[in-house]
């Protein structure tokens, strides 16, 4: 199952604080509960009217008859822009969030969804310390929920615990499906190797997450991953 949401905040507080206007990266997981790799391709671009973020999952886990990996098992993207044209007036740290996700797995597909809301951004004076709130109405295509809303926090700390390039960022997610409850966090921790390499992790905490209830027979799950990533 793809794994992550990781939203243009996040990336937005580093900008800043480097002066950089955009960014691509590559990054690969082996996911330990899951026995596989994960490949995620994510884009964002920063601009007088706010910023756009997505990015590209790609699950491998498709294995012939003698287990061994053939083909990409899933694929999952997401893209979101925050509207803000009033970046010097008293509401600068509020902006419009809209969002699309949508994705496929082997014989079904991830419903898409449409999102709209709020975006409320709070940073140290050196914006290497940031947080994200996030207040979204969420709708499914062909599927009901008995709130179609999501609540996002995104935060992002830089040089953590005064070493430099160790980075620890993430997000927490609850969102409905239904009549169910979703939460999804992961937390990230990369250490910066020159200009382009980061090693580090993530580990995801979720409930009734991608059908992993049905799986591992858990509504509560706990994934840690091990990954590199590469700054173009």
């Amino acid at each position: 199952m793809m794994k992550k949401v990781l939203v243009a905040a996040a990336f937005a507080a580093l900008f800043f604080a480097q002066g950089a206007k955009a960014q691509t990266n590559f990054q690969t997981f082996y996911d330990f509960g899951r026995k596989h790799f994960t490949t995620t391709l994510e884009g964002f671009h920063q601009d007088d009217w706010g910023n756009t973020f997505f990015f590209i999952d790609y699950d491998y886990n498709n294995r012939d008859a003698a287990d061994k990996v053939i083909s990409p098992s899933g694929t999952y993207f997401e893209i979101a822009r925050c509207l803000n044209f009033w970046q010097d007036s008293a509401l600068a740290p509020f902006s419009l969030h809209y969002e699309y996700n949508g994705g496929l797995g082997l014989g079904f597909g991830i419903n898409s969804a449409f999102l709209f809301g709020i975006d409320y951004f709070l940073h140290s004076g050196d914006f290497n310390n940031t947080l994200n709130l996030k207040v979204l109405y969420k709708q499914f295509v062909g599927m009901d929920s008995k709130l179609p809303m999501q609540f996002t926090a995104v935060w992002g700390c830089q040089d953590l615990f005064g070493v430099p390039r160790l980075r620890f960022s993430g997000f927490a997610d609850v969102w409905w499906e239904g009549d169910k409850t979703v939460f999804l966090s992961e937390p990230q921790l990369w250490y910066g190797i020159g200009d382009h390499a980061n090693i580090g992790g993530e580990v995801e905490f979720s409930y009734n997450f991608g059908g992993l209830e049905f799986t591992t027979g858990k509504a509560f799950n706990i994934m840690p991953c091990i990954g590199w990533k590469w700054v173009f």
